[in-house]
């Protein structure tokens, strides 16, 4: 699944393709999503590559090439003729988060889960609020999809979610795809604590948070994933892992 600025991206470099024969560049990518970085860029053309929209091409400049589109992109993509699919058609604006699963509303950040209740003296329900990206940051998490059922020791004080695991990035910490990790809400963390991740208010990720100085760098536990650097106003922390399930 792509989030909203990754699919804007792979229309805007496809239309530039059909129209000019060569992809942009990344000063018109940054331009046409209203990026301020193109740092941006670099983070969604690799996003991109790994899900197998796009590819680079070595020994060649701008060297990209459209793979696929999205199913549902394809009719007004690939046409290439009509408006929709032009670069000047592209929506112009800032951050709107999409939902991972469920339909609620966009918002800006992570939507404050239900509070947690007990069900018994030996069972706690909290709230699942949709998938973590342990690899490739996926969307926001906002919306509330299921309630699970935790023994109370795994809890903290404070408010706890749920949230399901999807990649591999943290492998070596012990968190697989498909585990289901349990998150106390916060906005501070220590150094070494493993966090979810709200990265320029577009994108959530599980990484180990390392502080070096004035910047953030959200750390993999898998030497193939690079430790990625942020500024301090580029990152928001949503809570800290404080317990994981697995089923076998």
């Amino acid at each position: 699944m792509l989030t909203e600025k990754q699919k804007d991206l792979l229309l805007f470099i496809h239309a530039r393709m059909q129209e000019r024969g060569v992809p942009p560049s990344f000063d018109e990518m940054k331009d046409a999503l209203d990026l301020r970085s193109k740092s941006g860029i670099h983070r969604l053309i690799t996003a991109l590559v790994e899900r197998g929209f796009i590819r680079r091409l070595p020994h060649r400049a701008r060297a990209i090439e459209v793979i696929k589109l999205p199913d549902n992109q394809i009719s007004a993509a690939i046409g290439g003729q009509n408006a929709a699919a032009s670069p000047a058609a592209l929506p112009q604006r800032g951050f709107q988060p999409s939902v991972i699963e469920g339909s609620g509303p966009p918002k800006s950040s992570m939507t404050p889960p239900p509070p947690s209740h007990v069900i018994d003296a030996r069972t706690v329900s909290i709230p699942v609020m949709g998938r973590i990206a342990a690899g490739t940051p996926i969307s926001a998490i906002q919306n509330h999809t299921h309630d699970i059922a935790v023994p109370p020791d795994i809890l903290t004080n404070g408010e706890h979610f749920a949230l399901e695991v999807k990649g591999d990035s943290m492998i070596e910490a012990g968190i697989h795809d498909g585990d289901t990790v349990i998150i106390r809400r916060c906005n501070t963390a220590e150094n070494g604590d493993i966090i979810v991740a709200l990265v320029e208010n577009e994108e959530a990720t599980l990484k180990r948070l390392r502080k070096k100085g004035s910047t953030i760098a959200l750390e993999a536990a898998n030497p193939e994933f690079k430790t990625r650097i942020f500024g301090p106003d580029q990152v928001d922390i949503q809570g800290r892992l404080v317990g994981l399930l697995r089923r076998y």
